[in-house]
């Protein structure tokens, strides 16, 4: 059952933020994923199917799995910048553990995005303690080192005042290092952080993987479970490869957290 366009916030100047939730037509309680799109922080929606997802969708395939999917709407950066799209999501969390009930839901939550939403999955996951996992598919998580691991033939140069990262924070990244550090997921790790799973393709000509190793390395150095995956031969969203292998993993890992 899909229920839409449900009011989580409003913010005066702003567009009213909604979320749409899709529920498995069998009996719950259901644990619920966030899922959270990509788009630089600049574009995409919640309610547009990518083209590159082929004949595989990460949502269908949650829900055929038990999982209750929100589809979240979050303030663009030429909207509002940082934290203005964390606090959006940690307003539909909110939303979520008030109304659940209502819905069938069981109260266990995951994060789940991809590219700018896998950044704003994690850091939502590790700022908001009523997380219990989540998973994030090629994320920025240091907007201070993306640059500099950057592969030399990217077609982004991440420090560029123009960049999504800088248009996230207002401010060209390295001009800017406390904004671009409060930005960047790996600030927050701590030992009490919510297991996370990092999936990200070792041909990623956008955001390079060894951005996703480095927040599993902050992760487990702070004494969290975190577990990574490079998909071999994947460039950003997983192009070049089989979409099939990263959701069955992304599934598996929520089911092991929020349903065992």
């Amino acid at each position: 059952m899909i229920h839409r366009s449900l009011l989580v916030a409003e913010h005066h100047g702003f567009r009213p933020l909604m979320l749409d939730l899709i529920v498995p037509d069998v009996a719950g309680p259901h644990p619920v994923l966030l899922y959270l799109h990509g788009g630089g922080w600049l574009g995409g929606s919640p309610r547009i199917r990518p083209g590159w997802w082929g004949e595989h969708d990460p949502i269908a395939a949650a829900v055929a799995a038990g999982f209750a999917v929100a589809l979240v709407e979050y303030r663009m950066s030429a909207e509002a910048v940082f934290p203005a799209q964390l606090d959006d999501v940690r307003a539909a969390l909110a939303w979520v553990r008030e109304h659940g009930a209502a819905y069938d839901l069981s109260g266990r939550i995951g994060t789940w995005g991809e590219s700018a939403g896998g950044h704003l999955a994690a850091l939502a996951a590790l700022t908001d303690p009523g997380v219990g996992a989540a998973v994030a598919w090629y994320p920025v998580t240091n907007l201070l080192s993306v640059q500099a691991q950057t592969e030399p033939d990217s077609a982004l140069d991440h420090d560029a005042a123009d960049s999504p990262e800088s248009l996230l924070i207002g401010a060209p990244v390295q001009e800017a290092p406390d904004l671009a550090k409060a930005a960047s997921p790996v600030s927050y790790a701590h030992a009490g952080a919510a297991p996370m799973l990092l999936v990200h393709g070792d041909a990623d000509r956008l955001v390079p993987w060894r951005q996703s190793q480095e927040l599993a390395t902050a992760l487990t150095e702070a004494g969290a479970r975190a577990e990574l995956v490079i998909v071999r031969g994947a460039d950003h969203c997983f192009v070049g490869v089989d979409l099939g292998e990263p959701i069955r993993a992304s599934l598996d890992f929520f089911g092991r957290h929020l349903t065992g």
